[in-house]
């Protein structure tokens, strides 16, 4: 007798899954809340009442460009070129760090360097092989999860609110959102953070762990500025010989060293370097392997942070958690198994 092996088998959406763990089923509903809330939001909502943009058109000096950061106390800025009338990307710390990588290589063009304009910024990318960096942006009606998703595909840190003007069709910068904006905005709204109480212990891919960039008080900036470069982050924490964490070297401590358009400084120590920080630094911020995802939004909440240096109980490094960490964990923890 002929037997149908399919009445033996089990169709596969009533295939079981292993029952999660309670902090673990609780985890994951606290993602999918704060993901659902993120679908529900337009990136407009998240900007303040009240802010202001500063746009910077790609004919302007190089040198220019630093005071107008500078003096504004801001690390980045929407580009402009006022020729074609269109969004043309961000300047950042990145841009910075690729000329000052570009005149260490070429120290004969140096003397050129204030008639230096945001319009060769390409230029210099394509001289030291850098893959440019995407230039997206988001409308304002369309979600802050969208928004989200296109910054993690990027590895971008931050994306322009560009529209549309109805009458003269051209673009226009709205506002730029960063990823600390973003992870704000949800520790303000969202409930639900306060249940993500799972210990990074047991998050192991959750921040950088191995293989990190390290420096001391006595290495020189442009060691460190090429570690930036070379593992492409943002910052190097900063040890004595024991392992234990002093300061944190971070990229936008570059803008405090070359401003004036002066590259003097950039032969200085890390320890000399970090003396030119303006006073309102906010510090370093520190957490452990038995924190969670829920001290870590609570601390965006109150403080403007970062990144998270992960220390033991004599404040020695054990890894960094960035915010990118956090917004890829927010976003993308089991996101295969809601699909």
């Amino acid at each position: 007798m002929a037997v149908d092996a399919s009445a033996y088998v089990a169709p596969r959406n009533l295939l079981a899954r292993p029952a999660l763990p309670a902090a673990d089923k609780e985890q994951m509903e606290s993602l999918r809340t704060i993901r659902g809330f993120l679908k529900s939001r337009t990136s407009y909502d998240v900007l303040p009442i009240s802010y202001r943009l500063i746009v910077l058109d790609t004919a302007l000096l190089l040198k220019k460009s630093l005071n107008i950061l500078t003096q504004n106390g801001i690390v980045s800025a929407p580009l402009w070129d006022s020729r074609s009338s269109t969004f043309a990307g961000l300047l950042t710390t990145s841009d910075y760090i690729n000329v000052i990588q570009y005149y260490w290589q070429n120290p004969d063009a140096l003397a050129r360097v204030d008639q230096f304009r945001l319009d060769s910024l390409r230029e210099i990318e394509r001289s030291l092989g850098v893959t440019p960096i995407e230039t997206i942006s988001i409308h304002p009606d369309r979600p802050v999860y969208e928004a989200c998703r296109k910054m993690l595909e990027s590895r971008a840190r931050r994306i322009p609110i560009v529209d549309r003007d109805d009458e003269t069709r051209r673009t226009m910068v709205v506002s730029v959102i960063t990823q600390y904006r973003i992870l704000k905005f949800i520790a303000m709204n969202v409930k639900e953070t306060q249940r993500l109480r799972k210990p990074f212990s047991e998050m192991p891919n959750v921040g950088t762990y191995a293989d990190l960039a390290t420096a001391s008080m006595d290495t020189p900036v442009m060691d460190v500025i090429h570690m930036l470069v070379k593992k492409n982050i943002s910052s190097v924490p900063i040890l004595d010989k024991h392992g234990v964490v002093l300061n944190v070297f971070e990229a936008v401590d570059v803008i405090a060293l070359i401003k004036g358009g002066l590259y003097d400084d950039l032969g200085l120590t890390v320890g000399d370097a970090l003396l030119k920080r303006s006073d309102d630094f906010p510090g370093i911020f520190t957490c452990s392997l038995s924190d969670n995802m829920s001290t870590i939004y609570d601390t965006i909440r109150k403080s403007r942070v970062h990144r998270f240096v992960v220390i033991d109980s004599e404040n020695r490094l054990k890894g960094v958690l960035t915010l990118s960490d956090v917004l890829e964990h927010t976003l993308l923890e089991g996101l295969e198994d809601d699909d």
